[in-house]
């Protein structure tokens, strides 16, 4: 049964979208059975594999409101182990739609159940709210990765998103975990990025990641080809980053062990 991870963090511009197409990317070249799940109606991941949203005919939109089969919904991806459930601007109106519904917190759980065997790992690309949406993804997933931007007010905002899953930890989903805060965006030259580092690491300890997303070209660059960076240049950074990540998230898991020549590099 495959582990559901959302991502999220209501603050915009933290990386979310970008740690979710290339961590599952990173993750499906490890052979791992990899399933995104776009939850945010700007549809950034889902444009990210270069699907184009507006002929984009079913959706997560219609597995939540219309309750299609989550099977029927699937797209296939360039990476073979890698499948994505888009997004598209209907998403907007979900939220409204789903409010009479009964146990409208559960909604996408109950889609995921459809679909979880056949997959190792599903990702649920949050948007940058505390909506209805997201919480049905904390009430889904099994763990959540909160990205946190390297730059000055990083930690605002962390307390409300902290409260929020405590609520559905209390209410709706006793069982979900904090997989790690991610540092993202990070700049070894600037003493504010080191400075953040510094503070997200005396807040939350062991929470956080190893591993750190550096500011990168070629990672800002691989969207605008329809491409995880793991394809557009595996060499870069921002691909190296995020193979590190994934194959922190296996040995977090207990699925692999790390050879001494795949360590994890901490800039």
């Amino acid at each position: 049964m495959g582990k559901v991870i959302a991502l999220a963090n209501q603050k915009g511009g933290v990386g979310k979208t970008t740690t979710t197409i290339n961590l599952a990317a990173s993750l499906a070249v490890l052979d791992q059975k990899v399933l995104i799940i776009d939850a945010d109606p700007q549809a950034n991941s889902t444009s990210g594999f270069g699907f184009d949203v507006k002929n984009i005919q079913s959706s997560i939109y219609e597995c939540i409101v219309d309750e299609v089969d989550a099977k029927k919904v699937v797209l296939k991806t360039e990476i073979s182990n890698l499948h994505i459930i888009p997004s598209h601007i209907d998403l907007v109106g979900a939220e409204i739609e789903m409010l009479n519904m009964p146990n409208r917190e559960k909604v996408l759980k109950r889609a995921i159940e459809q679909i979880k065997d056949e997959y190792d790992f599903i990702f649920i690309d949050c948007s940058p709210s505390l909506g209805l949406i997201t919480v049905n993804s904390l009430t889904a997933a099994d763990s959540v990765i909160i990205p946190v931007q390297c730059e000055y007010f990083a930690l605002e905002g962390l307390g409300k998103l902290l409260n929020t899953i405590k609520i559905i930890q209390n209410r709706l989903n006793p069982e979900l975990a904090i997989e790690g805060f991610l540092l993202t965006m990070y700049d070894s030259r600037l003493n504010l990025s080191n400075q953040v580092y510094e503070e997200v690491k005396r807040h939350f300890q062991e929470m956080v990641f190893n591993t750190i997303i550096q500011r990168n070209v070629k990672l800002s660059e691989a969207p605008s080809y329809g491409k995880p960076v793991v394809l557009y240049d595996a060499s870069s950074k921002g691909a190296i980053n995020h193979m590190n990540l994934a194959r922190e998230i296996l040995q977090r898991n207990s699925m692999t062990k790390m050879s001494d020549d795949e360590k994890i590099i901490q800039y």
